[in-house]
């Protein structure tokens, strides 16, 4: 998965794939009111039309929705659908957790 950053680590690039991913999963988090869910929702709505790039806080708050809605959806969903949204939340934070860790050096130590 590439995932690009811009300066200060203030947004990031995710691959369109995860944004439409993300989307629905967003959408059924709102519909069951977790908290926190309208934000990302329309960020990323927004970005799936266009180049992806979204605030990191954002991509944050996505991925804590997303396992909050595993959660609380995980008795009555099948597997597949669990494994899914799992499978997204922690794809959209590991991307924030890859923007935050500081840059490794190429010189000799």
């Amino acid at each position: 998965m590439n995932m690009t950053s811009s300066s200060f680590q203030r947004t990031l690039t995710l691959p369109a794939t995860l944004c439409e991913q993300a989307v629905p999963y967003l959408e059924q988090a709102a519909r069951r009111t977790v908290d926190g869910a309208g934000v990302p929702l329309k960020a990323f709505r927004a970005a799936a039309e266009g180049d992806c790039t979204l605030p990191v806080s954002v991509v944050e708050q996505a991925a804590g929705c997303l396992l909050v809605l595993a959660t609380e959806t995980a008795q009555s969903v099948r597997p597949s659908v669990l494994r899914a949204t799992i499978a997204v939340a922690l794809c959209l934070r590991d991307a924030v957790e890859a923007v935050r860790r500081p840059a490794l050096t190429t010189r000799f130590w």
